[in-house]
């Protein structure tokens, strides 16, 4: 039966009207201007490994109490004219107020002006109040990617607070029953966290979204938790037990014989356009730009390992080209048969175990950039490099906006 999928921040559009309309007033149910405004947060600094600072960790319950302490910090709620969300906070610089977040961009795009919304307010956790509102403009992203990045500049809200930019963990190394940590705003009540488990790590999933009129069909590579989320969780964290970004919470199953599946976009392609969308929202686009090489890649072979130091199941994949397109840029560098064993980008190498590994590596690749694959061709391997043109480059969105 085919799975139906819902993204979490358009569920509660319906009762938004009322919602947004309290909060310009008194954001009803929360904080008043007569009661005290300033938040009693202490500093929270967690480290990795079995102990946290000075605090030792004797039971699981501790320590996923200090990782979604650690993650709530790094956490925003989101609100704009039409809908409500969460987002993480990528980077932070505290002495000017300035900030990136990463959420979902079904949270912050108009589908009925088609347009991104004008008025996008963040608040922190235990924040949320008018008073404390920080304005918040879009930097750029993808429907096709379902990631938008927000920028705030000089807010006096951030310079006094307790927010600190997330730590993020390899989505790649994330396996099944993994620690699963959701924080969001869900319901458009305010940041809370639920915890639960990683129940798959990599699959993909189909979501409608409505473009002037039209419905857009889009296919999300995400991983599966059985932590609840539910509307207004959308761009908000996934976090591991140690309070690291694992992904961003964007959907989960309609179906009503379903509970406690949903969906989360892997850290690691979240962080690629945070990045892809910084550099070139430097050079005026607000779009994320991709490389395509021409190339069709296949799995030749599947396998998964047991690693006896960690204890962790590994998929592994045997990734070869398949095909070359009549205008590859790969022409003349790689074959049909190659198998692509890993990506360095600008002296970053990306292993490849799994198809979508060379995707997700791509987004890095930018004109001028050298992209050396090494692969292994009739038993020999090897490394080939590729030149990054102009002509290589595509708006990840050509065709939805034009």
């Amino acid at each position: 039966m085919k799975k139906k999928i819902i993204s979490l921040a358009l569920v509660i559009v319906m009762t938004l009207a009322t919602l947004t309309s309290c909060m310009a007033i008194d954001f009803s149910g929360m904080l008043t201007p007569d009661e005290e405004k300033t938040p009693q947060i202490n500093n929270i600094y967690v480290e990795g490994g079995p102990t946290y600072g000075d605090i030792n960790i004797t039971s699981t319950a501790e320590k996923n109490l200090l990782a979604a302490s650690k993650a709530v910090l790094s956490t925003v709620s989101i609100f704009t004219s039409s809908s409500a969300g969460s987002g993480v906070i990528y980077e932070l610089d505290k002495s000017k107020g300035d900030a990136i977040v990463i959420t979902n961009f079904h949270v912050v795009y108009n589908s009925e002006k088609n347009q991104i919304d004008s008025e996008i307010l963040l608040f922190l956790y235990g924040m949320e109040h008018m008073d404390y509102a920080i304005e918040a403009e879009y930097l750029g992203g993808s429907i096709n990617y379902d990631i938008a990045i927000l920028k705030v500049s000089s807010s006096p809200v951030l310079v006094t607070s307790n927010a600190r930019a997330v730590d993020v963990a390899d989505s790649n190394k994330v396996s099944i029953l993994e620690t699963a940590i959701a924080v969001g705003n869900p319901e458009a009540s305010g940041i809370s966290a639920t915890v639960g488990s990683i129940s798959v790590d990599s699959e993909p999933i189909t979501i409608a979204f409505e473009v002037k009129g039209e419905t857009v069909v889009v296919e999300l590579r995400v991983m599966r938790t059985d932590a609840a989320v539910n509307g207004g969780n959308s761009g908000g964290g996934l976090f591991n037990d140690k309070g690291e970004l694992i992904g961003i919470v964007n959907a989960r199953s309609s179906d009503t014989e379903s509970h406690n599946i949903g969906y989360a976009i892997p850290s690691n392609v979240a962080v690629a356009i945070a990045e892809n969308v910084k550099y070139y929202s430097e050079r005026g686009s607000y779009k994320v730009h991709k490389c395509m090489l021409g190339i069709t890649v296949t799995v030749s072979k599947m396998s998964s390992k047991y690693d006896e130091t960690t204890g962790k199941l590994e998929k592994l994949e045997t990734v070869s080209v398949m095909e070359l397109s009549a205008t590859s840029g790969a022409k003349g560098y790689l074959r049909e048969g190659d198998v692509i064993n890993s990506i360095t980008i600008d002296g970053v190498t990306h292993r490849v175990t799994r198809m979508y590994h060379v995707v997700d590596a791509m987004l890095y690749a930018r004109v001028g950039s050298t992209v050396t694959l090494n692969i292994t061709r009739g038993g020999i391997t090897r490394d080939v490099t590729i030149p990054i043109t102009q002509s290589l480059l595509t708006d990840a969105d050509k065709g939805i906006f034009d």
